[in-house]
């Protein structure tokens, strides 16, 4: 697969211009060091997960620093955090020199605890999520968004097998000491089949024998290498007795399809998981429209104890709120706009409030836009271009 240009690539661009160091996070395999070594060529480049390099960095790394050439691109910094102080002391020397420390990693917690406690105010942080459909139209609710998947889409049950196997074998253990990694991949498995539920920690613990703690420390380990997403509730003074439970998706459609045993298309569209996915799928598109430009992964949901849901809200780019209702269905229906037509009017004078109702594209039904007073009605590629 062709070098695909990332939609981040303008704020990493920007973000060099503006820090001396610059810190690119995000799942593994989502083309991190790609993106780093094409817009940064003559960067010098440091594999910390070579044994050696990390041996060197662990007993000397004063010296394995200063016989570097600048711009340095460390990548995988999360294996060497030590290296983060010795660095902010070259910075500090030339505080106005830009862009010329450059950091990927892939579990995020940890490493931002470095680069909070070392390069504070010192480094840009960004994100690379998996390709979004703005970036290449080879994105889809099947196959997801990681690069090696869109490139040899028939080899995708191998490549997500093996994925899974190695981040359970490498993340899971560098963040966690987690001994039961059988029960471990259970998890992954029952929470794909929760895809799109509002969390519920219990009814995952008692099937896999274990405590709520230990639930609770695994999906820790997920949600900081970017395998899960958690949408918390919206909160405002409804006067409403809301549900204050995260909603809980699997970062990648193409991995929730995987281990649901989804493998063709057909399978797709009769799947009684399709509508749960396709919700899924937009959310991700949110997140990863607010990575891309470079700003705060905002997105929630909405539920109250007499059944009012909405599936997501968030702030839009030219202020105000944004309500999204996705819908699997390629047929866009008025009532559809129901739940966000009475959240609105709960919310009262809040500020401009869009609303819009995201579907599946048809091939064959008449392009219409509009499914009630003040909803809009897009399909999931039209959303997604008015998301950028």
């Amino acid at each position: 697969m062709r070098f695909v240009p990332r939609a981040v690539q303008p704020a990493v661009l920007e973000a060099a211009r503006s820090f001396p160091a610059v810190v690119v996070t995000g799942p593994r395999r989502t083309g991190k060091t790609t993106l780093l070594r094409r817009l940064f060529p003559r960067a010098t480049y440091v594999l910390l997960e070579d044994p050696d390099v990390q041996a060197r960095a662990r007993s000397d790394p004063r010296a394995l620093i200063e016989e570097l050439r600048v711009p340095v691109l460390f990548d995988e910094i999360q294996n060497a955090p030590d290296l983060l102080a010795y660095i902010c002391t070259r910075v500090d020397r030339k505080p106005r020199a830009m862009g010329k420390w450059l950091f990927t990693g892939s579990q995020e917690a940890p490493l931002m605890r470095g680069v909070s406690e070392s390069m504070a105010g010192r480094a840009a942080i960004l994100q690379l999520l998996p390709f979004s459909l703005a970036e290449t139209d080879r994105v889809s609710l099947l196959h997801g968004g990681y690069p090696e998947v869109l490139a040899r889409p028939a080899g995708r049950a191998l490549w997500f097998s093996s994925y899974i196997q190695t981040y359970l074998e490498r993340d899971v253990r560098a963040v966690r000491n987690i001994r039961d990694l059988t029960a471990f991949r259970r998890l992954l498995a029952m929470l794909a089949r929760r895809h799109g539920e509002v969390l519920n920690m219990t009814d995952l613990a008692a099937p896999l024998g274990v405590s709520v703690p230990t639930i609770g420390d695994w999906l820790h380990v997920l949600e900081i290498t970017g395998q899960i997403m958690l949408v918390p509730p919206y909160f405002e003074n409804f006067g409403k007795r809301l549900i204050k439970s995260p909603k809980i998706y699997l970062g990648d459609s193409g991995m929730a399809c995987y281990l649901l045993g989804i493998a063709t298309q057909a399978e797709l569209d009769r799947s009684p998981f399709l509508a749960a996915l396709f919700e899924g799928y937009v959310a991700a598109e949110i997140l990863k429209s607010q990575a891309n430009q470079g700003r705060r992964k905002e997105l929630y949901h909405f539920r109250d104890q007499q059944g009012l849901e909405v599936d997501f809200l968030f702030p839009a780019r030219d202020g105000g709120l944004w309500m999204v209702e996705s819908k699997a269905s390629k047929t866009v229906l008025p009532a559809m706009a129901g739940p966000m037509e009475s959240l609105r009017r709960s919310i009262g004078k809040h500020g401009p409030v869009r609303m819009t109702v995201v579907h599946r594209a048809s091939t064959t039904a008449p392009r219409s836009r509009g499914v009630a007073p003040g909803v809009e009605a897009l399909d999931v590629r039209e959303f997604v271009e008015a998301l950028c």
